[in-house]
């Protein structure tokens, strides 16, 4: 997969994986994202195979257009899952436009107007090595947690079945899709049969890539190998695939964990609220009003404590404490 001379310089160090390891230490870890979508919102998503063929492709078409690199994903009927690696502003964009996209084509095979319109869009910062593995197996643990009758490394509609398959040999397992003879190349179909593969007006902008069984091989677009660098073995890869505690991420997405975000992560998320809320940029100009209606509107969605909330809204905590 192509990127960005900076991106692909810099995510070795920005994730340890130059640093030597031994039993105890735990790297930090920047520019890492998980994303995720609340699945109870809509009734669905993705409803057959064909949508999440689709929903598959759309990930190759889009992550094109932004410097972020995926290192592991899900996608579920009613949500999905990412784990991203690049500067905030691109990963969430990248998330928003994937949604958008799909929104629109849910309307126009279901004719559903504005389907994700109300989706909650939610993410967190990942801070070290440790929870990096752990966060990733949480999302390819997903389906099989769900109830969705597969095997974690079998889920052929995520990145699980990519990790320590003997790529090198390409000696790819199930799914389907990871059968080398299965390929075929993107660049031997014609423009309009591009055009109606991949749902874009300009499929010439893409690179090429492998395709089979309908959907573009997702090797293409998932940094496999970053993520083999990061559990350094299959065996601390499995043992982390096992080992993963559900309930540890979630308490983490969970109104108690929200109780108090690193002022980094919320400075960017009052950005984002104030530019939805107030069509601006966030600035100690703004009015008093306007402050407290921004600050109301990140007390309700992520239950900050007050005096946090107040701190970055630029608002006095003793006189905004009994109005939040």
């Amino acid at each position: 997969m192509k990127k960005t001379d900076e991106l692909l310089r810099n995510i070795g160090q920005d994730l340890g994986l130059n640093e030597p390891t031994y039993k105890g230490r735990n790297l930090p870890v920047r520019n890492c994202w998980h994303f995720y979508t609340n699945g109870n919102n809509i009734d669905h998503m993705f409803c057959d195979e064909r949508d999440f063929k689709d929903g598959m492709n759309r990930i190759f078409v889009t992550i094109n257009k932004f410097k972020a690199i995926i290192l592991a994903f899900t996608l579920m009927d009613t949500h999905i899952h990412f784990i991203l690696y690049g500067q905030f502003d691109e990963c969430n964009r990248f998330i928003h436009h994937f949604i958008n996209i799909t929104s629109r084509a849910i309307s126009e095979r279901f004719n559903e107007s504005h389907k994700l319109a109300n989706v909650q869009i939610s993410h967190q910062m990942i801070h070290n090595g440790q929870y990096l593995k752990t966060a990733i197996c949480y999302v390819l643990r997903n389906a099989p947690v769900g109830g969705i009758p597969y095997n974690a490394l079998d889920y052929p509609w995520s990145s699980a079945p990519l990790y320590f398959k003997g790529s090198t040999k390409c000696n790819w397992t199930s799914p389907l899709w990871q059968v080398p003879s299965y390929f075929t190349e993107l660049q031997h179909l014609t423009f309009t049969q591009k055009r109606k593969f991949l749902k874009t007006r300009n499929p010439e902008t893409l690179q090429n890539a492998k395709i089979c069984h309908d959907i573009v091989f997702p090797g293409e677009y998932v940094a496999y190998e970053v993520v083999e660098k990061i559990f350094k073995t299959h065996k601390s890869f499995n043992y982390f695939l096992n080992t993963c505690k559900e309930s540890y991420i979630e308490s983490r997405q969970s109104n108690i964990s929200n109780l108090s975000i690193p002022m980094q992560e919320l400075r960017m998320l009052r950005n984002a609220a104030c530019k939805e809320l107030l069509g601006e940029e966030f600035s100690r100009n703004l009015s008093t009003h306007q402050r407290l209606k921004l600050a109301r509107t990140l007390k309700r969605k992520y239950l900050c404590s007050t005096k946090q909330i107040a701190r970055i809204c630029g608002l006095l905590y003793d006189e905004a404490k009994h109005l939040l």
